[in-house]
């Protein structure tokens, strides 16, 4: 799951919020780390969509201009559910390991160079 739809699915877990609403909360949930586009919000609204993960839960006019509110489904929570567990259990694991490593002098790693340097998250930033 990348970044963009863990925290778009993580701002519709509380209540069905329109795309400016998802943009907020996202910006908000993730400090500031993840500040969508409108384009990217769409396509992955889309990519969600097409899996089931959120619906579409009514459209409202506001100001002349249509709203589509978005929520949740069931497999989505579950989705959602599943991926924050497996992000906290990666945490954990990286914390036992860093805990380890200042313990044994001289254990911290060199700076890794070449081909398989690189950002070492998966799905990076939006």
């Amino acid at each position: 799951m990348t970044q963009a739809a863990f925290f778009v699915l993580t701002a519709l877990a509380d209540q069905p919020r329109h795309g400016y609403g998802i943009l907020r909360e996202v910006e908000d949930l993730s400090d500031g780390a993840v500040q969508l586009r409108v384009g990217t919000l769409y396509g992955v609204l889309d990519r969600l969509t097409a899996d089931r993960l959120i619906v579409l839960d009514r459209e409202e006019v506001h100001e002349g201009r249509l709203r589509r509110y978005y929520r949740l489904t069931d497999e989505g929570m579950h989705a959602l559910d599943a991926e924050a567990e497996r992000m906290a259990a990666g945490a954990s694991a990286a914390k036992e390991r860093i805990a380890e490593g200042r313990k044994t002098p001289g254990a911290a790693a060199k700076p890794v160079t070449g081909p398989t340097a690189g950002p070492g998250l998966a799905g990076g930033l939006a």
